[in-house]
């Protein structure tokens, strides 16, 4: 195992770039521990960082690496660096790319394996249901994890920010398979370890879906379709999305139903109500010294948040996916199946586990469907008639969805208009944020949107 003063460099300087580390641009002092030797040979060694940031805050992260005593051309775009060893040169790769080594996670699944501080655990009923003998692939675009697919049998996530605790992705997905819930993929495999004496979850595995097709792509096309025929009307062109819209909101109140078996309701307490309305007004005051924009619906938003306050005794709670849009939704050959039960990356495990309303996802799913609509009006340049063919597909497609989910769950979420229209308008809030720092192109699809919340619109 090579030693952390000769390793911890390489993996300070390396960091940073990955699209996985949160704190790019902070002032940090990190500290590289190994955890434990995964493979002997060649040398696969699990490490922690932990990041103490100048400006407040701690993170830490796990980083698999492999020692190659020669250079891999294969590996080359995943190289960390060189160091010198007892006999040379080694050659320090990240090891989730190296198809050698990356059968060691499933063995360990597979065998149901207990090696030092890690902790090997095995959903799946059969240990032929894991696939050690299959070539792994890794995933490209994934933002704070690193996922890799075994064969087309199975994925395996493994989670780079370490928190304490089971991670809700697993839990949840734990907890479903088990019901045999029809819309989730099923968990076959995960990876604890004890990291500073807390046991965290490093890694899961569950079943891949190979005909499974994201729902943004899905609805980006019908939106293609519709704005090339733009003498259309959303229902008549081509691509209408609202048939496939509809059965996802089918299966969103499915996926709801199947986690209140599993961990139970509650009633949201009066506490609770304001608390949550105070919050969301809070965020809108910050909001406000970064997009100066929003001051002309501030007072409608603030109106919104207040009505939330008088809620008590009407709004149930459970556990819910808790980052819900249309990129967490596959489109299999018969179903559609939701994903990443691991909630808001950023935020904290024990928000992340807490209770919510559904219509939280809900309200993630309005949203998403806003911005399929509108992301060609921002691509091409605005124009009058896209714009109104963009207004007509997010409303079907909204409207067609809650008529899904009304279906499966026996209510329309509508029908809890206040609640609704705060958690879509937070949501909004937390967007207009996000396009004003990252993608100011893009801002005017937040505004519009709590332009109409704000006026009391609701789809």
């Amino acid at each position: 195992m090579m030693k952390p003063e000769k390793i911890g460099p390489l993996i300070e300087a390396w960091m940073p770039a990955q699209r996985w580390f949160a704190g790019k641009g902070r002032n940090a002092d990190v500290t590289v521990t190994p955890l434990t030797e995964l493979v002997a040979d060649p040398p696969v060694t699990i490490w922690t960082a932990h990041v103490d940031y100048t400006d407040g805050g701690t993170e830490t992260y796990q980083i698999p690496l492999v020692a190659r005593a020669h250079p891999v051309d294969s590996l080359e775009h995943v190289l960390v660096g060189t160091v010198e060893g007892d006999d040379g040169p080694v050659w320090i790769y990240d090891a989730l790319h190296d198809k050698d080594v990356t059968p060691a996670w499933l063995v360990g699944m597979r065998d149901e394996a207990h090696d030092g501080p890690l902790h090997f655990l095995r959903y799946a009923e059969s240990p032929d249901d894991i696939p050690v003998d299959l070539p792994s692939l890794v995933m490209t675009g994934e933002q704070s994890n690193t996922s890799m697919v075994f064969g087309d049998v199975a994925i395996m996530k493994v989670f780079r920010r370490l928190q304490p605790g089971i991670n809700p992705d697993i839990e949840v997905q734990g907890e479903l398979s088990k019901l045999g819930a029809k819309h989730i993929a099923r968990l076959l495999g995960a990876v604890e370890a004890e990291v500073d004496g807390v046991s965290s979850s490093l890694a899961m595995l569950q079943e891949f879906m190979t005909s499974g097709t994201d729902g943004w792509e899905l609805a980006k096309t019908s939106v293609r379709d519709l704005m090339a025929e733009a003498d259309l009307h959303a229902e008549e062109a081509g691509g209408d999305f609202a048939g496939e819209a509809e059965r996802l909101g089918e299966a969103v109140a499915a996926v709801h139903a199947d986690l209140a078996v599993a961990f139970g309701v509650r009633e949201a307490d009066a506490d609770e109500l304001q608390r949550r309305s105070r919050d969301m007004a809070e965020r809108l005051d910050r909001a406000l010294a970064i997009v100066p924009e929003l001051g002309d619906v501030a007072d409608g938003l603030r109106r919104i948040f207040a009505e939330v306050a008088t809620l008590a005794g009407s709004v149930t709670t459970q556990r819910i996916h808790g980052d819900l849009h249309l990129g967490q939704a596959l489109r299999t050959v018969h179903r559609w199946v939701l994903i990443d039960f691991e909630g808001e990356p950023m935020a904290a495990m024990s928000e992340r586990r807490a209770f919510d309303s559904p219509l939280r996802d809900v309200a993630g799913m309005m949203r998403s469907f806003e911005y399929a609509g509108h992301h060609r009006v921002i691509e091409i340049g605005h124009d009058p008639q896209l714009s109104y063919r963009a207004d007509e597909w997010s409303a079907r497609n909204r409207d067609a969805f809650c008529i899904g989910y009304a279906s499966g769950a026996g209510a329309d979420p509508r029908t809890h208009s206040v609640l609704l229209r705060a958690f879509e308008a937070d949501k909004a809030v937390y967007e207009a944020v996000y396009e004003a720092r990252n993608r100011p192109a893009w801002l005017p699809i937040p505004l519009a949107s709590l332009t109409r919340l704000s006026s009391g619109e609701q789809s």
